[in-house]
């Protein structure tokens, strides 16, 4: 699947979820831990959930948020790359129903000389192509 098909499909939207843990390579990321932002996209066919108005016929949000809480608030990994990837092979394992996931993590608080919203990773993976492979 094209990542132009997917950009043009329905999908559930998680913006700028926040969590503190304990991610990176540095002794202070792992001791003192930080704050990181996530934003998830997780294309699926929403058409049947329009129609019937019934929660069984999508994924809660908050089934999404509770993946990606555990996993940024638990073992920490050296690279954020290694988290989103956690994130979106757990979403797309745990959901069949979802065709593709775009994660993306930041870190709003890096020290570093200049002015900056965050730094950070993002990853988009289709079930069809990345799934047995990543």
């Amino acid at each position: 699947m094209e990542d132009i098909e997917i950009m043009k499909g329905d999908k559930l939207i998680l913006r700028g979820l926040k969590f503190h843990g304990f991610h990176g390579v540095k002794k202070e990321e792992r001791t003192l831990g930080q704050k990181f932002v996530v934003d998830v996209d997780a294309w699926m066919d929403l058409c049947k959930a329009g129609k019937t108005d019934l929660l069984a016929d999508t994924i809660s949000y908050t089934a999404i948020y509770r993946i990606v809480k555990e996993i940024m608030e638990g073992p920490p990994h050296n690279l954020l790359e290694s988290v989103a990837e956690l994130i979106a092979s757990t979403t797309l394992t745990k959901y069949p129903q979802i065709s593709a996931v775009r994660v993306k993590v930041g870190k709003p608080h890096v020290a570093v000389e200049g002015s900056l919203d965050y730094l950070g990773i993002e990853i988009l993976r289709h079930r069809s192509v990345d799934a047995p492979n990543c």
